[in-house]
C-alpha cells in the first residue's frame, strides 16, 4: 500500500514539475523573441521599414558599419560617448549618496529617522518623471540648460540628485555587517568617517557593485528626462534620444536597421558588465533581503 502511494506521489510530482518546467520554457521562448527580432533585423540587408516576412533574405554587417560611419547629425559614436560620460559620472556620484544616507539610516540613531525613512518610501511610490517639470524649470533658473555641455551636466544632477531615497536596499545589506566591529572600532579611537570607509565600505563590495550597476544603466534607457533636458541639440543626444531620433519620418526608411544595429551595440556594455558583476550583485541583493 505504501509503495503504492509513493509511486503515485512520484507521478503526481513528476507531472506537477513538468507543467512547470513546459510553462517557464514557453515563457523563455517568448521573452526571447524580441531579442531574436531585434538581432536579425540589425543583420538584415534589405533596406527599409517593415517587412511581410520574418527571417531575412540576405545578411550583412554594413548596419553596424554605417553606425560608425556616420556623418552630419545623426552621430552614433557622439552620443554613445555622451551617454558614457554621462553614466560613469552619475553611477559615481549616486552610488555615493546611496551608500552615505544608507549607511546613515543603519548605523545612527536620532530623531525623525523612521519620519525620513517613510517619507522616502512614500517617495519611492512615485514615478521621477512627475517632477519632471518642475526640475526642468529649476535647472534652467541655474542656467544649466544653455549650452549642450551644461545640459550634459544637468542631467548627470538629475540622475544623482535624488538616488539617495533609495537607500531601502543598502540599509538592508548593512543592518547585516555586525555593529560589534563598529564598536571595536570606535574603542581604537575610529571617528565614524573612519568607520565606514575602512571598515563599512570593504565588507560591502556586493552592495556597492549592486548600486553602480544600477546607476549606470539608468542614463542608458531613459528617454523622458534625457528628452526634456537636451532639447533638440542632436550634437548633445543620448544613445536612447538618438536612437529614437532614427525612426522619425524624415530618417526611418533609410537607418531602420541601423537603428536595431545600435540597440545590439548599445546592449553589449550592460551585458558585459552584468556578466562581470552577477556575483556580488546576487550577493547584495540577497544580503538586503536577509537584512
Amino acid at each position: 500500500m505504501s509503495k503504492k502511494k509513493n509511486t503515485m506521489s512520484s507521478k503526481k510530482r513528476f507531472i506537477s514539475n513538468s507543467i512547470v518546467h513546459t510553462g517557464l520554457a514557453i515563457t523563455g521562448f517568448i521573452w526571447i523573441i524580441p531579442i531574436f527580432f531585434v538581432i536579425l533585423t540589425s543583420l538584415r540587408e534589405e533596406g527599409g521599414t517593415y517587412k511581410s516576412y520574418i527571417l531575412p533574405r540576405g545578411y550583412t554587417l554594413n548596419n553596424f558599419k554605417n553606425l560608425f560611419n556616420q556623418t552630419g547629425s545623426l552621430v552614433f559614436t557622439k552620443w554613445f560617448t555622451n551617454t558614457l560620460l554621462v553614466a560613469i559620472a552619475s553611477c559615481l556620484l549616486s552610488a555615493f549618496f546611496v551608500l552615505c544616507v544608507a549607511y546613515v539610516m543603519s548605523r545612527l540613531r536620532f530623531k525623525l529617522r523612521k519620519k525620513l525613512m517613510n517619507i522616502a518610501l512614500i517617495l519611492g511610490m512615485f514615478p521621477g518623471f512627475m517632477s519632471m517639470i518642475a526640475v526642468y524649470y529649476i535647472l534652467k533658473g541655474f542656467g544649466l540648460l544653455e549650452a549642450g555641455p551644461l545640459k550634459l551636466v544637468a542631467l548627470v544632477l538629475v540622475y544623482s540628485g535624488g538616488a539617495g531615497l533609495g537607500f531601502y536596499i543598502a540599509k538592508g545589506f548593512f543592518d547585516t555587517i555586525p555593529k560589534t566591529i563598529d564598536e571595536a572600532a570606535y574603542i581604537d579611537g575610529a571617528t565614524k568617517w573612519d568607520v565606514f570607509r575602512r571598515i563599512t565600505i570593504p565588507l560591502s563590495k556586493p552592495i556597492i557593485v549592486h548600486t553602480l550597476l544600477g546607476a549606470f544603466m539608468a542614463p542608458w534607457v531613459d528617454f523622458i528626462f534625457a528628452k526634456v533636458i537636451l532639447g533638440q541639440d542632436r550634437q548633445y543626444f543620448t544613445v536612447g534620444i538618438g536612437l529614437w531620433t532614427m525612426l522619425e519620418k524624415e530618417f526611418v526608411e533609410y537607418y531602420y536597421t541601423t537603428f536595431f544595429a545600435g540597440c545590439v551595440i548599445i546592449s553589449i556594455p550592460i551585458a558585459i558588465l552584468f556578466l562581470l558583476t552577477q556575483r556580488f550583485y546576487v550577493e547584495g541583493v540577497s544580503g538586503a533581503v536577509k537584512g
